[in-house]
């Protein structure tokens, strides 16, 4: 019942709270000389985007990532899909060595975005059969019928699990659809990329990934990695390849280490895979090391390897977060719409307890950041996988611009979508109007300031300064679900506005529209948005304190 209540009730309430602010007035105070903070441009990063919506978002990364590049052969232009599908390995194009890598970074390049690549370390990558056939590593053949196999197009491959859907096929061998992948082999992929592309300092590819989700490859990759990885494993693997990037390319940005979720950040693969056979009473892994939580203890395994060799073995530390209630989904009712309206929260909020099995303050973004302080200075943190889900709803484009303000608000370096949405979709014009609402390249400002409402969980706001031409920037997002609009002030602290606020706006009707100018008067705003929109007023002006800081 407890955690019944705790659901429900939140929502119950935010039903109402809904309903109420129609008739109240929300007033938003913007402080220009308050919570300055550089908005690093990377936040706004996507995955496997093409060139043309890269162009129209004009986001500046793309990443190439998921399960299936953990096992990416760059040298037969294969991979192996892992769980995400029935296991089997496929080509990816022609035969062509690096095919697919070199495609993806021109077409990242074509959209004016920097491409992200992965490195894999998991020590296997697919491989094909003769005139570049599928291979499967869970053949019904070979190892008998299974629960489920891909009837349509390779009926051989089959999931791994007996038909009672509960027993894994065990003793298979990795090398049916496999070949050994190590830091040698890796090397190659590498030096193919130098020689086609330069390295990072003269244009070449800046960000590499090491990959991916690595406490979870027992999983996703059970077909080669059967025993969840050590601590020492992951570890090992990131001093080596990480070392080897940086010896081919010393300009290059090493990123890792891509953990799943919540669990991945303390626990290892290992003990992951214990705690849920045996109970999470005593987990043998962090036991021999410490009771250290495990992403911190990597962090400052790191952390020293790098001083012993002299060299940064780590850029940008990152984890994927994906909210663990549902939202990550298409379900639109009246209680996940508020859910999601609540649980961005998680990225930041001390007094916020995250509604599900974590059951604890999450603090995502100020938690990396105290990590890196405490156990390697001066490392960037990244959000390199995120999804809340609803991408042809007006809630999920709420909670998409609701998690991109709270990313500049609170200094994160670097963070990729998973994946980008369609065109057509209210989630993907959210992004939009962050960085080409009018359809001229104009942006969400670049230093952040100060911006406090009420309750974020019916309405958030966000603020900023663009260095460009002056301007203040303020994106309202109200989350209210109820018909009718909310009246709104916008008090304008520091800030010296020359003209009326233009005024940009997206709905449920899934455009984004210039709306009629707002005037400013008396160092304020008044004016309404209409339920669940995404509006953003751009000010003229001057600030009362000139502050510029980039990247």
């Amino acid at each position: 019942m407890r955690n019944l209540s705790r659901i429900v009730l939140p929502a119950c309430v935010g039903l109402l709270a809904a309903v109420s602010a129609l008739a109240q007035t929300v007033t938003v105070n913007v402080d220009t000389s308050a919570g300055r903070r550089a908005i690093n441009p990377e936040i706004y990063g996507v995955a496997h985007a093409d060139a043309a919506s890269l162009t129209d978002l004009t986001v500046p990364l793309n990443r190439y990532g998921g399960n299936n590049t953990s096992r990416h052969n760059w040298l037969q232009n294969a991979d192996n899909r892992g769980f995400d599908w029935y296991f089997e390995s496929v080509p990816l194009g022609p035969g062509t060595p690096g095919e697919e890598a070199d495609t993806f970074i021109a077409t990242s390049r074509q959209g004016g975005a920097e491409p992200m690549m992965t490195i894999p370390m998991v020590g296997w990558v697919g491989k094909l059969g003769a005139n570049r056939s599928k291979l499967a590593s869970f053949s019904r053949i070979k190892y008998g019928d299974q629960a489920d196999c891909d009837w349509a197009w390779y009926p051989d491959a089959c999931n791994g699990l007996r038909p009672d859907w509960t027993t894994p096929v065990t003793g298979n061998d990795p090398s049916d659809a496999n070949v050994p992948a190590d830091v040698v082999f890796q090397r190659g992929f590498v030096e193919h990329l130098v020689s086609q592309w330069g390295g990072a300092g003269n244009g070449g590819l800046r960000y590499s990934h090491l990959f991916n989700e690595h406490s979870i490859w027992h999983s996703t990759h059970r077909d080669v990695h059967p025993v969840g990885a050590y601590m020492e494993e992951v570890r090992n693997k990131t001093w080596d390849y990480a070392a080897m990037i940086k010896s081919q390319d010393p300009q290059a940005q090493v990123v890792g280490p891509e953990e799943w979720g919540w669990s991945g950040y303390f626990w290892s693969g290992y003990d992951q895979q214990y705690g849920a056979q045996h109970g999470w009473g005593y987990l043998p892994d962090r036991a021999a090391h410490g009771n250290w939580d495990y992403l911190p203890w990597l962090l400052d395994q790191v952390r020293q390897r790098s001083e012993t060799l002299g060299v940064r073995l780590l850029d940008v530390f990152t984890v994927h977060y994906y909210p663990q209630g549902g939202e990550f989904g298409n379900d639109t009712s009246t209680a996940m719409q508020l859910r999601r309206n609540r649980s961005t929260r998680s990225l930041w909020d001390p007094n916020y307890t995250d509604e599900t099995w974590i059951d604890d303050q999450v603090q995502l973004i100020p938690r990396l950041k105290a990590w890196v302080s405490a156990h390697y200075p001066g490392t960037r943190i990244g959000v390199t996988e995120y999804n809340w889900g609803a991408e042809g709803h007006i809630n999920g484009a709420t909670a998409q611009a609701d998690v991109l303000g709270i990313f500049g608000r609170e200094g994160l370096d670097q963070a990729a979508r998973w994946t980008t949405p369609s065109s057509s979709t209210p989630t993907y014009k959210a992004i939009k109007m962050f960085r080409n609402y009018d359809g001229s390249r104009r942006t969400f400002g670049d230093t952040s300031v100060r911006a406090t409402v009420p309750n974020p969980d019916n309405l958030s706001a966000f603020a900023a300064l663009r260095g460009t031409d002056g301007a203040l920037t303020v994106m309202v997002v109200n989350k209210v679900l109820a018909s009718g609009s909310t009246p709104l002030v916008v008090n304008l602290g520091g800030y010296f506005a020359s003209g009326p606020a233009q005024v940009w706006r997206l709905t449920s009707a899934n455009a984004i529209s210039r709306l009629t100018d707002v005037p400013v008067s008396g160092g304020s705003l008044s004016t309404s948005v209409p339920q669940q929109s995404i509006t953003l007023y751009v000010i003229p002006g001057q600030a009362d304190l000139i502050f510029k800081d980039a990247f």
